[in-house]
């Protein structure tokens, strides 16, 4: 089915929030798409290196509210590749990081579009970094893994076990868990985890509206409800939270 249609489909990074985090292949092919298919999470000032004239969808997704299916972007994907436009799709942070970019790509490349993928910065370590938290240390951490705080629905098994996660690495970096940290620190709990491992919560990392609580395994659920934290929010555990107060020089 190769060369069905004429366009060309970029799937696009456009990292975690702060504007100036875009790649400069991003923003040249922002400049050069016909047609620009965004996230809600991607930078607003990204859409301004899109030329004039370009056609802008939204297609972002919140839980339970979607301003288009997965299903229906693939196939607006594929719609505009078979007009012959170049079509940019893009995504927060990196679209092969806890996103649905490789499920766009392959869909494209069945119906013989050809497709091409831009990494992107992803929050996984761009958030602990803008709140003055390496995820790794010389000494200290030595390893570190990520994972998703909402598996997706429909799976037969779970696949992430955050207690058994957390004892096979220094830094355990979660993202999409603020309406689960509650049963994932229960979980590390049950698991052995000490309760006094260092956590961090970031909210709307890297923005000028960033914040971070920083806590305890045994007392991060507390301090999260109390300052009314919302997402989107990645989830630090690990001794390098500690750093902060050494690292974390903004204002």
């Amino acid at each position: 089915m190769a060369g069905a249609c004429s366009g060309r489909v970029y799937i696009v990074g456009a990292g975690p929030g702060d504007p100036e985090l875009l790649t400069l292949k991003a923003v040249r092919l922002l400049s050069q798409a016909d047609v620009v298919v965004y996230d809600r999470l991607i930078p607003r000032e990204a859409l301004s290196y899109a030329r004039r004239g370009a056609e802008l969808v939204y297609a972002g997704k919140m839980p339970g509210r979607h301003a288009l299916t997965q299903e229906e972007i693939n196939r607006l994907l594929l719609e505009k590749a078979c007009e012959g436009k170049t079509v940019v799709r893009l995504h927060g942070g990196d679209p092969y990081v806890f996103g649905r970019g490789e499920e766009e790509c392959m869909y494209l490349l069945e119906h013989g579009v050809s497709c091409e993928v831009v990494p992107g910065i992803t929050s996984v370590t761009a958030a602990p970094a803008y709140a003055g938290i390496p995820v790794t240390s010389r000494g200290l951490a030595s390893s570190f893994a990520a994972a998703t705080g909402r598996e997706a629905p429909g799976k037969q098994r779970r696949h992430v076990y955050y207690g058994r996660l957390m004892k096979a690495v220094d830094t355990l970096v979660v993202v999409m868990g603020v309406g689960t940290l509650e049963a994932i620190v229960g979980e590390m709990l049950r698991e052995g985890v000490d309760p006094s491992l260092p956590v961090a919560i970031i909210e709307k990392a890297t923005t000028p509206r960033q914040r971070v609580v920083v806590g305890t395994l045994s007392d991060i659920v507390e301090k999260a409800r109390e300052a009314g934290v919302e997402p989107p929010a990645v989830i630090v555990f690990g001794p390098t939270v500690r750093l902060r107060e050494r690292l974390w020089r903004l204002s």
